[in-house]
């Protein structure tokens, strides 16, 4: 994170925020430019992910927020993998050298990465004229040919996912004051909710091991379930069905699409989920959901594996297939 072609000033932002935080020994106190990461007998999963001030996060939105969500959107990915955090390099371009904003950043970028074993291994900091941007550069740890990939899906295998979907697309839409906003204005703790499930992630890093013990193919949901789901049977020349009414919802998300304040296509098509889509094999679907339930990640069903290479269906109570004119977010 240093070279000695750096200002003092960014040495000294550098030694201030971000020291304290490359607790491996491999990150050699930031002195360095690079850092060594022990293998230790197993396969390096590396994944990286930027967020960018106005398209990942608002001008307004809070330091401690915005470093939680560029860690965590990371570990996501790792955890969708089956592998286990081992550490992450950061990139940071700043207008300035702020210490009301930096300070809570690295606070609580330091917070979650004590809280799911990712230490800071190095990075560069650079000055910015436009938006704030934070790239971070996660790396995993897998035995050897473990990693769960995409292409692994089989017709008859069950699609599962983690958690609940479409509550952070909610949660934007009442920070941007929209439709939810309106709709949920006498109730602070929905509101509270979902723009929480927007700001801050919650990676399902616990149920990594039963990812990488159980799935045949697995991604995390980033840019909304309905359009990852078609890029996870591309990748595996497959196509599924999916049970509409079993895509687990929060009860603020079912509320606001009971009023019909959104569809379901928001739901299914909005980003930032961060929840794991995974399939897997039916013989070993049971042990899946216990070992879930032990991990302490609620997991819904929500459809099979099937045949083809067309899109992905999704079938309503009655049976009738959902046409979907947006299937995710797209940056182009």
């Amino acid at each position: 994170m240093t070279d000695p072609k750096q200002s003092n000033g960014e040495d000294f932002l550098i030694s201030r925020y971000f020291r304290p935080l490359a607790t491996d020994p491999g990150a050699f106190g930031l002195v360095d430019d690079a850092a060594v990461l022990q293998a230790s007998g197993a396969e390096i999963v590396v994944t990286t992910d930027a967020i960018v001030e106005g398209v990942h996060f608002l001008p307004d939105d809070p330091a401690d927020t915005v470093a939680r969500k560029a860690l965590r959107v990371n570990l996501s990915d790792l955890a969708a993998k089956g592998a286990v955090p081992a550490g992450f390099v950061l990139t940071l371009a700043l207008r300035a050298a702020d210490d009301a904003w930096l300070a809570p950043f690295a606070r609580a970028l330091g917070e979650d990465a004590d809280l799911f074993g990712c230490p800071l291994l190095g990075g560069d900091t650079v000055s910015t004229p436009g938006p704030i941007m934070i790239s971070i550069t996660a790396f995993g740890r897998v035995p050897p040919g473990k990693m769960v990939g995409r292409g692994g899906a089989r017709p008859g295998d069950r699609i599962a996912v983690t958690g609940t979907i479409g509550d952070a697309a909610l949660g934007l839409d009442i920070l941007k004051r929209g439709a939810a906003a309106a709709a949920l204005v006498h109730d602070a703790a929905a509101s509270q909710m979902l723009t929480g499930r927007y700001r801050v992630p919650r990676p399902r890093s616990a149920l990594a091991l039963a990812v990488r013990d159980h799935a045949s193919a697995a991604m995390d949901v980033s840019d909304g379930l309905a359009g990852d789901l078609a890029k996870l049977c591309a990748a595996s020349g497959v196509s599924a069905v999916i049970d509409i009414k079993s895509v687990p919802l929060s009860a603020p998300a079912a509320t606001l699409l009971a009023r019909g304040t959104v569809g379901i296509e928001a739901i299914v098509s909005g980003g930032d989920d961060y929840e794991i889509l995974c399939v897997i094999p039916e013989a070993r679907f049971d042990s899946f959901t216990q070992a879930a339930t032990l991990a302490g990640v609620a997991v819904a069903s929500i459809g099979t594996v099937i045949a083809g290479s067309s899109a992905p269906r999704f079938l309503d109570a009655q049976g009738r297939e959902l046409a979907l004119k947006r299937l995710s977010y797209s940056h182009f």
